[in-house]
């Protein structure tokens, strides 16, 4: 158990160094994220703003996407830093049930760790593959 605190303490480190890139012009609000795959490497991403609204990507999905282009799709944890602690988005949500319903997400603040939550938590009854024909 302390193995995985500590894996879970580096973790938020990634994610907070992938935070001071967050491009927030317009919320100024930043957020970085970390996902920890089951071959041992780590993805970040930041929240991505656009003028277009609706075309910001945030930092979780970004961290996922990076782990997927580069051909990883076995993820173990993630963890998500804000300044206030704030908790995903429900895209979010829906993209980290798709890869890893049971998969811990530790939602931290500037001062540390706030809650961990398995991503179906998250989202209880969500749609995933199984939903679909075929």
């Amino acid at each position: 158990m302390a193995e995985h605190a500590l894996a879970a303490e580096q973790l938020v480190a990634h994610a907070r160094r992938a935070r001071t890139r967050a491009y927030a012009p317009y919320s100024h609000y930043l957020v970085g994220a970390a996902v920890l795959t089951s071959a041992g490497e780590v993805f970040t991403g930041c929240n991505i703003e656009n003028a277009s609204y609706g075309l910001t990507i945030c930092a979780e999905r970004v961290a996922i996407a990076n782990a997927i282009a580069a051909g990883q799709r076995d993820f173990i944890m993630l963890a998500l830093i804000t300044a206030n602690g704030g908790s995903p988005c429900g895209a979010c949500r829906q993209v980290m049930v798709e890869f890893a319903p049971d998969m811990p997400v530790i939602i931290a603040d500037e001062l540390g760790i706030r809650e961990t939550l398995q991503a179906r938590a998250l989202l209880p009854g969500f749609f995933g593959p199984e939903h679909l024909p075929g």
